[in-house]
């Protein structure tokens, strides 16, 4: 019944709304930054660092040390998924990270090319950008370690070397993403106003509302719809990362770091940040019980209501925020993150 309530409420005028508030644009910005950006990025690099030297101290599938460290990186890229603007925009870094969907396939197509042919592109750090981004970033990464196809095809050697390339590539882009954000992008938000980038601090606050926008629409939308498909026509294949058996984990994750900048562009709006934190529990709450962590039960009708319930709580979420918070920051109702309105 508590989504129930919480739907009821967004109905009834918001206090937040009911009186103008002053916003503190550059405050909130300069938070975002300090308390959430900055710090994914450096965990990202950090736990990408550690991904690279566990390929080289055990390049095999099944290495434990390799598998976890896969796991942690993954998960510190969750963390930031949702930044794709700025630094993630340069230089295709966004898709050398995370190839996803990738609804044709093109990420083992383009693994097994390179395997098939033994292309000695994995050779160097500087070569390895070169090859389709399809075939780069944490995607790859779960097929080389977790696809029964790719994981064993080819020469071992080839393939350990194809998993180190991988792991360092990896590495190198999001470390080239942080050391954007520190030494420019950050710079370029704090001085909103007083550069070309950002015409003023609202500017710039718009922009993280659209980061917190797009990350629950591609929460709703992908991470859910995706698998979920039509009653007649469920696509249990289409769920993230099922392979490494993430797919859940990946919703959670994501959940996580979108509440915590959600959080933080409602500093300003106590009431505004009650609202999202009970819309936020709702959903976490929905995830953690269901007992399903690729969303294969899509295709099951009884087992399919749990996700779909799961999906309305997520756009709940959304609901809130864009019901709430958008108005609060100056963004329009018909504002699209995806269109970049």
């Amino acid at each position: 019944m508590r989504h129930l309530l919480f739907a009821a409420a967004l109905a009834l005028p918001s206090p937040a709304l009911a009186q103008p508030v002053q916003m503190d644009a550059a405050g909130i910005v300069a938070a975002a930054l300090d308390r959430h950006i900055l710090p994914g990025y450096a965990r990202l690099t950090g736990a990408t660092e550690d991904l690279a030297e566990a390929a080289e101290a055990g390049c095999a599938a099944d290495d434990p040390g390799l598998r976890t460290a896969f796991h942690d990186a993954f998960d510190a890229w969750m963390g930031v998924a949702h930044l794709t603007f700025g630094p993630a925009e340069e230089e295709n870094r966004l898709f050398a990270l995370a190839f996803w969907p990738d609804a044709r396939g093109m990420t083992p197509r383009g693994l097994m090319a390179l395997i098939e042919a033994a292309d000695p592109v994995v050779e160097t750090v500087e070569d390895y950008p070169t090859v389709s981004v399809a075939a780069r970033g944490f995607y790859a990464m779960e097929f080389l370690l977790h696809d029964e196809t790719v994981s064993a095809a080819g020469e071992p050697a080839y393939r350990c070397a194809l998993v180190q390339a991988v792991a360092r590539d990896i590495h190198a882009t999001a470390t080239d993403l942080r050391a954007d954000w520190e030494e420019r992008f950050a710079d370029l938000m704090r001085e909103a106003g007083r550069n070309d980038r950002f015409q003023s601090p609202d500017e710039a606050l718009r922009t993280l509302f659209g980061a917190l926008d797009h990350g629950l629409e591609v929460t709703a939308d992908l991470r859910l719809g995706g698998p979920l498909g039509s009653f007649d026509r469920p696509r249990p294949q289409m769920a993230e990362a099922r392979r490494s058996g993430r797919s859940l984990a990946h919703l959670a994750l994501s959940l996580e770091a979108l509440e915590e900048l959600a959080l933080i562009l409602a500093r300003d709006l106590p009431e505004t940040q009650g609202a999202l934190t009970d819309a936020f529990a709702i959903a976490r709450e929905r995830a953690a019980a269901l007992d399903d962590p690729v969303f294969a039960g899509v295709a099951d009708p009884q087992s399919r209501l749990r996700v779909e319930a799961l999906r309305q709580r997520v756009q709940e979420v959304r609901d809130a925020v864009r019901g709430e918070l958008g108005p609060a920051l100056g963004v329009a109702a018909g504002f699209n993150a995806l269109d970049g309105d």
